[in-house]
């Protein structure tokens, strides 16, 4: 059985276990508690967009794609591949289609997407804020999507027959959660933020 610091209250190596076996401490760091709150807040808004009916399968407002952008904005790009990662994990496992289809196409568009960001962010901030870096990574993670179902699910050339439909939903929804994040990173001071 393994005991932890935290249920003893203390900071130091502890004691052996009565059975002899040894112990295990974990250290958390603040940024590992930023990250989990972080994820949570992601977790929290991909369960609130999997309750907004849609009319077509994967056409979903993508919400918790406002927390990667303010994320990637304060806390850099490793972060937000942790949240993300987090989210996508979490997120599965709560709505009960981990390892399913459904589960490798939102893995496959998050990865997608967070590598466009991670491209995109070394681009003029000029001309490249919120808004832009929100439409690149929602068509990213569209087209993943889209890659992935011909690939596996739909072998037919057929489905890209919807990439009008899921463009426009990716233009509309890219740029609500951009103009969104926008306005949570021009509200929020910055704090001690990481960069890669």
């Amino acid at each position: 059985m393994t005991r932890s610091a935290i249920e003893h209250g203390t900071e130091g190596p502890l004691p052996p276990a009565r059975d002899g076996r040894r112990v295990t401490q974990l250290t958390v760091t603040e940024e590992d508690r930023r990250v989990a709150w972080l994820a949570t807040a992601a977790v929290g808004l991909s369960l609130v967009d999997a309750a907004i009916p849609s009319p077509l399968p994967g056409v979903k407002p993508g919400l918790a794609n406002i927390v990667t952008l303010v994320v990637l904005a304060r806390y850099g790009w490793a972060t937000a591949v942790w949240v993300s990662g987090l989210r996508v994990l979490a997120g599965s496992l709560l709505l009960g289609y981990f390892l399913a289809p459904g589960f490798f196409l939102s893995l496959t568009g998050t990865t997608l997407s967070l590598l466009t960001l991670g491209l995109a962010r070394h681009l003029p901030s000029r001309w490249f804020g919120p808004v832009s870096l929100s439409i690149l990574a929602a068509f990213a993670h569209i087209g993943g999507q889209l890659l992935l179902a011909r690939a596996w699910l739909i072998p037919h050339d057929g489905v890209f027959l919807l990439t009008p439909v899921f463009a426009g939903a990716a233009l509309v929804f890219g740029t609500i959660n951009g103009l969104i994040a926008a306005k949570l990173l021009a509200e929020t001071p910055p704090s001690d933020s990481a960069d890669v």
